[in-house]
């Protein structure tokens, strides 16, 4: 089915995949202004949050941002899942650092410490720890995020921490008891959802990547798409994908509104 629609509408890849390099993303407002605070946190070793609703472009914006990075200057250290713990973010953190993690937590807590400083102070390279889903952190973990960031009597921190997440992760950092997180933080950006005209050049741009500069999607189905998925471009892919193939079905050459209901209808169906 995908190779006789990517035939049938003449393209040279698929379009609205998840396998695009950090070059060929679209750079609506939303993306590059995440983009750009990631960025100022890392190279100023900066403790930053950034949250947006599922689907926003969180993890693309820092896909981005990480891209610009000098690797001969910075380290990445990224942690999908923060399910796994503490125990699991020292360990990610040493063996990202070429150590052997030790066994007892206390010890692997002091020795994960230690290699974020050392990759600064021994190889000259900035480390930046990035959580992703730190929705899921709880209040002792983050915390611990907190103490881990303490260093020479808290006068100064030889890494960047980023924690992304749904936007509750904003609401619990104002509780009284992760306050002294909350003050550390020096960036903290809520991505606001495309607009219209956003979701119209999203569109649009992903269709002339696949290999086709003329329009394919008609206005009527752009804005169809654009109140369905409220600009979330997860869902602006899923239901543009769904639109194509609903309109090779019925063998339309171009997207249209009827094409769009229909594939709105299969990716909204009830379970």
């Amino acid at each position: 089915m995908i190779d006789r629609v990517q035939g049938f509408f003449g393209f040279t890849r698929i379009p609205f995949g998840r396998d695009l390099a950090p070059s060929m993303l679209h750079q609506h407002h939303s993306h590059r202004e995440a983009a750009a605070r990631i960025a100022w946190c890392i190279n100023n070793r900066a403790i930053g949050v950034v949250t947006g609703e599922v689907g926003s472009g969180k993890t693309v914006a820092l896909k981005g941002a990480v891209s610009s990075l000098d690797p001969a200057r910075f380290t990445v250290i990224y942690q999908p899942n923060p399910e796994v713990g503490m125990r699991g973010l020292y360990d990610r953190i040493v063996t990202s650092l070429g150590g052997t993690p030790k066994f007892h937590l206390a010890a692997l807590a002091a020795q994960a410490s230690s290699a974020l400083a050392a990759e600064v102070d021994e190889r000259g390279r900035t480390p930046a720890v990035v959580i992703d889903e730190s929705h899921l952190l709880d209040h002792h973990e983050l915390d611990a995020i907190r103490m881990l960031t303490n260093y020479e009597m808290d006068s100064t921190t030889p890494f960047a921490v980023l924690l992304i997440g749904q936007p509750t992760l904003r609401k619990r950092m104002k509780h009284g008891v992760l306050a002294a997180l909350d003050q550390r933080i020096a960036i903290s950006y809520q991505m606001p959802t495309m607009t219209k005209e956003e979701t119209a050049s999203y569109i649009k741009h992903h269709i002339t990547i696949a290999g086709r500069g003329d329009t394919l999607f008609s206005d009527d189905a752009v804005q169809l798409i654009h109140l369905t998925s409220r600009g979330l471009p997860r869902s602006v892919n899923n239901i543009a994908w769904q639109s194509l193939i609903a309109a090779f079905t019925e063998e339309k050459g171009i997207v249209d509104e009827s094409s769009t209901r229909i594939a709105i209808t299969e990716t909204h169906a009830p379970e």
